[in-house]
């Protein structure tokens, strides 16, 4: 079984915009953030899917909806709402200041921002931190998000049939964590932006990535 899955970023939420962490916390989409979302509809509007997949967070849900109203057939495309792809959970950080959370982070390696966290320890590593710096023991480790993570894709595996092409909306730093798992080389080191696709075999054992984070026409 292969499935071709087309794997969106959401639009600009408010947020983003203020630079506060949002992982399971949600905010509406900004009027770029519509306009993102209606961008990857453009981009895909010639893909013929057979079925949508996006977290349980309102900016993913709206995300879908309207990629999904750019497609000619978007109307008859059953969509699927799984908690399972959200983002990781920041736990008590969930609203703060995105700099600040890095700063208190950081402090167990001496280093205080995100880049510098990120470069020396990686994405695994760096959420195992911010699970220790949590002062209510909320936020998800490496792997409590993985496993919650590796059931969403098997919850895709079960609702689709081989050589199906599928579109999901998930978000930043879960996107470029399937990248930095199963095609390292290509992390050009940042979250996947607004709006941008990403591109994925889904294998019964394994996950093929094809591109990451293009936000060109060329899908």
């Amino acid at each position: 079984m292969a499935v071709t899955a087309y794997l969106v970023r959401h639009g600009q939420t408010y947020m983003n915009l203020y630079n506060k962490v949002q992982g399971w916390i949600d905010s509406p989409l900004t009027s770029k953030g519509i306009q993102d979302a209606q961008d990857a509809g453009e981009r895909l509007s010639k893909i013929s899917f057979d079925a949508a997949f996006t977290s349980d967070s309102g900016r993913a849900i709206e995300t879908g909806r309207q990629i999904l109203k750019k497609n000619p057939n978007g109307i008859n495309i059953i969509t699927y709402q799984f908690p399972e792809l959200r983002e990781q959970f920041h736990g008590y950080f969930e609203g703060e200041n995105l700099e600040q959370m890095w700063q208190f982070v950081g402090e167990q390696v001496q280093i205080t921002n995100e880049a510098g966290v990120l470069d020396n320890f990686g994405l695994e590593r760096a959420r195992d931190l911010i699970a220790k710096a949590d002062l209510y023991n909320n936020a998800e480790d490496n792997k409590r998000f993985w496993d919650r993570l590796d059931r969403g894709f098997d919850r895709i595996r079960e609702n689709t049939k081989d050589d199906e092409v599928i579109l999901i909306v998930s978000h930043g730093m879960t996107i470029r964590s399937i990248v930095d798992r199963y095609a390292p080389e290509l992390d050009q080191g940042q979250a996947a932006k607004n709006g941008s696709i990403t591109k994925l075999r889904i294998l019964p054992e394994t996950i093929e990535v094809e591109y990451y984070n293009k936000l060109d026409s060329d899908v």
